[in-house]
């Protein structure tokens, strides 16, 4: 659940908002209420308050929805590894980073971020920033070189990335209700 009003925007962009932080714990509160399985149901309460209004107030959301009763605490868009230990110290939950490539937070190995006081990080940019390079790497080659397939350019065989992507389940199941031989 997250605090920012619609529309929703990437946590380390400009021009967020947040909606008021007693409308925030209203939520929390309705979720706990709502949830009926506590084991395999977390509530994880995001703050993108930090770009909006400051580090103090951000901390103050955070333990307030920890206080409503949020499992964990998403505190968004820390600035430097110093505001990210002083999020972890601060706050009496257990605590998700966002290494977000290319984002304000910086980027640090996972042993550290343990040492900090983070209980999970999530890598959210990642792969599609490493997608689209690649992408475009083979683009690259392809307007250069007129040909598609290059040993020296990573790419699944066909058959392969069929199964990655489970046709051959779509397959088999257009066989046995399809009609199709």
């Amino acid at each position: 659940m997250e605090d920012q009003e619609f529309p929703k925007k990437c946590g380390h962009t400009p021009f967020k908002r947040v909606i008021s932080l007693e409308d925030m714990v209203d939520k929390i509160r309705v979720a706990v209420d709502a949830r009926e399985d506590k084991q395999n149901c977390l509530i994880i309460a995001r703050t993108d308050a930090r770009a909006s209004e400051g580090m103090d107030k951000a901390l103050k959301r955070a333990e307030a929805y920890r206080k409503a009763g949020a499992d964990v605490i998403f505190f968004e868009a820390p600035q430097t590894e110093e505001e990210m230990r002083r999020a972890c110290e601060t706050i009496d939950a257990p605590m998700m980073a966002n290494m977000a490539d290319g984002g304000v937070t910086p980027i640090l190995p996972a042993q550290v971020l343990k040492d900090i006081g983070y209980a999970f990080a999530i890598y959210p940019s990642m792969t599609s920033l490493v997608g689209a390079a690649a992408m475009e790497a083979a683009l690259v080659k392809l307007k250069t070189t007129g040909v598609s397939a290059d040993p020296a350019t990573p790419m699944f065989d066909f058959k392969e990335f069929c199964g990655l992507i489970g046709f051959e389940e779509v397959w088999a199941f257009e066989r046995k209700w399809g009609g199709q031989a």
